[in-house]
């Protein structure tokens, strides 16, 4: 084998274990456990329609605003988590800059809240 063949084999063991186990692990879950459906399991749940409908009736566009919703504000957290561990790396820059990030995701957070983004009738 050549060198770049040698660096790389632990990597291609790893992942050939991961995608082995992962088969195995699908394969006994479907023989092994007892698979019935009930009438609590084929109810809507959460999205408000019944998942075994037409897959082109319509959506209510409100599902969508709430899922960008939460998308950006968690995008939000996981940019403060690598700004708080660099933060005495980065200075009083990286700190206003933040506050900044802050402030306008807070401003579009009142809006959304002021429009009625966020209210469920």
């Amino acid at each position: 084998m050549s060198l770049h063949a040698t660096e790389f084999f632990p990597i291609f063991i790893y992942l050939l274990v991961g995608l082995g186990l992962s088969v195995v692990l699908l394969i006994l879950s479907m023989l092994l456990t007892y698979q019935a459906a009930d009438t609590e399991k084929l109810t809507a749940y959460e999205c408000g329609f019944d998942p075994f409908d037409d897959a082109r009736s319509q959506f209510d566009v409100r599902f969508y605003l709430v899922a960008i919703l939460f998308i950006i504000f968690d995008l939000e957290a996981s940019f403060l988590f690598p700004w708080a561990v660099s933060l005495t790396k980065i200075g009083s820059f990286g700190f206003w800059t933040m506050l900044d990030f802050l402030f306008e995701l807070t401003i579009g957070f009142i809006y959304a809240w002021r429009i009625g983004s966020l209210e469920w009738e």
